[in-house]
């Protein structure tokens, strides 16, 4: 998933050069818009940016300025310089800088689309660098990595340890001083193409995972990780200097973004993920872990390549008791992740041991009714429903007071109400989305000729533009560009058929700076220019 960005105070050529280039036919997925140096450096805060186009004189801050500082605070970000001056001094200056080349106005789509090829180019190259499988392989090898992590899985499982013993087996495993610092937890889900390797290629993922997500947060962080029973690979990160809590927080979402990005680009792989609030090490550390878990199952589900950011929520602690019913992971922390399909599985698993052990046993049965039923209450519960509006006539059984006498007949209430719990909380969460995405849309038809950026758009609804982008690409099948620009060339269509504004008028309805712009993109659109539509079916 690469991202680009274009950065130009000449509004009309960012907008013809994000609307009229076939960027997917290089494997561009988003093209993002600035008009000035300022505005693109905020825009990078925020999106993972892969590589930026940038005119080099502008007021403010100039491209080379801008260059400097991309250089400086994303380093695995490439940039391009497009700029109308020819003298060899401004080429010179930008090598220099960092610029990965320079091209000179007006620049031809040919042109544009073979320097961001090779520039992608060598962004892949730089990643299979990273993640080079002699490296990985040494690393699987070493048995620090995986102390380390044994050691984070119990804090995350809140297992009760000394400071002076903590302190110690910190320092033996050479891990920095994480006490009297403020943590953030970032979760991460493989997902996809990952979930069909075999458990010796997906350890090698995990490690290359590992590996990209020090490589990038090394400039700030130092950060632990660990792999948990739900196989999340979880990492404790805490600032390696003093900053502010808003700057740690936009800096750490911009660069989880540019993870998930270098994961999808180089690895082929999809993942999710989720940053906690900040707490203290190691107090709250099992708080935080119990509050990303909930929040994976109730806001990200099932669904695959998401970001998210969000605060503590509340966790019911582990059961303990029969092997199969006890043993990890837990009907509890299936349902807690949405992992419906394990959690069938584990049913299963728990029924066929019980039939084939305890098929007589009432007070076995009994065990087994009392801990599912208490499971799926919970889940219920913690969703804000209540478990009979879920499960309709079945609850009515629960209240019988001993309402299966066979395993069998568990076993078909059990998965019967599951599936009934799935398809409700499916419904709830698409009806959230339809919701929102009707609010977007609407946002865009009455503001197309002002300010309709993906940014814009987040302010308006309240969420991350990350997490908007990709909900909104997940139901529609299409970009939020795509669909902006769709929305412009039908209305652009409807005036022209049916009004008598001139066309310079209707490209300023539409937010078009110059006619010049809105004619290049209806030309492109409807395989016309504006004036030959009018006339042809005014």
């Amino acid at each position: 998933m690469i991202q680009l960005l274009i950065v130009d105070d000449e509004a009309h050529v960012v907008d013809r050069l994000q609307s009229t280039i076939d960027w997917a036919s290089i494997g561009i997925e988003q093209v993002f818009k600035a008009y000035s140096g300022k505005e693109a450096l905020e825009l990078l805060e925020q999106m993972s940016i892969n590589i930026v186009i940038t005119d080099i004189q502008m007021p403010g801050i100039s491209g080379l300025q801008l260059i400097a500082e991309i250089n400086r605070r994303w380093a695995k970000t490439k940039c391009i310089l497009l700029s109308g001056y020819s003298d060899f001094n401004y080429a010179k200056e930008a090598i220099l800088q960092g610029s990965e080349d320079y091209l000179l106005k007006p620049v031809t789509e040919q042109a544009l689309l073979a320097t961001v090829s090779r520039v992608m180019e060598k962004l892949q190259k730089e990643w299979e660098n990273v993640i080079s499988t002699q490296r990985l392989t040494y690393t699987l090898k070493e048995n620090l990595p995986l102390l380390r992590g044994n050691l984070l899985n119990d804090l995350l499982q809140g297992h009760k340890i000394s400071e002076h013993s903590l302190r110690e087996k910190m320092q033996i495993l050479e891990l920095p001083d994480y006490h009297e610092h403020a943590c953030v937890l970032m979760m991460v889900r493989l997902e996809s193409d990952f979930l069909e390797y075999d458990t010796g290629h997906l350890s090698l993922m995990e490690y290359a995972i590992s590996n990209m997500a020090d490589e990038l947060f090394a400039e700030k962080f130092d950060s632990w990780h660990t792999k948990d029973a739900h196989d999340y690979l979880v990492f404790v990160m805490k600032h390696k200097q003093e900053t502010s809590d808003k700057e740690d927080s936009a800096w750490l979402e911009r660069t989880a973004a540019d993870l998930q990005s270098a994961v999808n680009n180089y690895l082929k792989g999809k993942i999710s993920i989720l940053l906690s609030s900040w707490g203290d090490f190691p107090a709250e550390i099992n708080a935080l872990y119990n509050s990303s878990l909930s929040a994976f199952r109730k806001r990200i589900g099932s669904e695959h390549e998401l970001f998210m950011r969000l605060g503590d929520e509340s966790v019911q602690t582990e059961l303990s008791a029969l092997q199969r019913l006890y043993e990890p992971p837990t009907l509890n922390h299936l349902l807690e992740a949405a992992r419906w399909e394990d959690t069938e599985e584990k049913l299963s698993l728990i029924f066929d041991e019980m039939e084939v052990r305890f098929s007589e046993s009432q007070e076995h049965l009994l065990e087994v009714y009392f801990s599912i039923a208490s499971a799926f209450a919970y889940i219920a519960h913690k969703n804000g429903r209540q478990l009979h509006q879920l499960i309709g006539g079945d609850y009515e059984r629960m209240m019988e007071g001993i309402p299966f006498r066979t395993v069998n007949q568990l076993r078909e209430w059990s998965i019967r109400s599951l599936q009934r719990m799935k398809e409700d909380m499916d419904q709830e969460r698409q009806d959230s989305r339809s919701t929102l995405i009707k609010d977007i849309r609407s946002f865009i038809d009455q503001h197309l000729a002002s300010d309709v950026s993906l940014q814009s758009i987040a302010d308006h609804v309240y969420m991350h533009p990350v997490y908007i982008s990709k909900i909104y690409k997940l139901e529609t099948g299409e970009n939020l560009s795509d669909y902006v620009n769709h929305a412009r060339m039908d209305k652009a269509a409807y005036l022209l058929k049916n009004g008598q504004d001139k066309i310079y008028e209707i490209a300023t309805q539409l937010g078009y700076q110059r006619p010049h712009s809105f004619n290049h993109a209806f030309k492109k659109h409807y395989g016309m220019t504006p004036q030959e539509y009018r006339d042809q079916y005014s």
